[in-house]
């Protein structure tokens, strides 16, 4: 199975990787994986203020702060995922590079807001869900 973890550097992704890690049907040397954020896009204003080189670099850098301990901890548990990471709003990025990359599934966590919550400020989750066609496996 292809995987995708979508994952933020917040407790809801070490909450979505302890369960992943107890359940072997989904965590498997057998299944491919990649570990996807979205960083979000700064404002025109400031990318212009800083200069492209700047941003990239900040970008790159933001990036890696959340890749790198995931990746990290899918190694010590046998897994060599890819890692990949795009600039923008993050629930659409995650349903498009789900369907264009054609993943088998995507694994996040969950913030858990009620529905009320959600309909004043938004959820990737409930965004991801709204724009994929591909399988989500929610983690709380």
């Amino acid at each position: 199975m292809k995987i995708l973890l979508a994952v933020d550097g917040s407790p809801y992704t070490k909450k979505m990787l302890a369960y992943l890690t107890t359940h072997e049907e989904l965590f498997s040397p057998g299944n491919e994986y990649v570990v996807f954020t979205v960083q979000p896009m700064i404002p025109a204003r400031a990318r212009a203020a800083v200069g492209k080189q700047i941003m990239d670099k900040y970008y790159v850098d933001e990036a890696e702060k959340v890749l790198a301990p995931v990746t990290k901890f899918l190694l010590r548990h046998g897994i060599d995922a890819k890692s990949e990471w795009k600039v923008g709003h993050a629930g659409e990025s995650i349903a498009q590079f789900a369907e264009s990359a054609k993943f088998d599934m995507i694994i996040m966590g969950s913030h858990g807001h009620g529905t009320l919550v959600n309909l004043v400020v938004g959820s990737v989750a409930t965004e991801v869900l709204a724009h994929c066609k591909v399988p989500v496996l929610l983690v709380r």
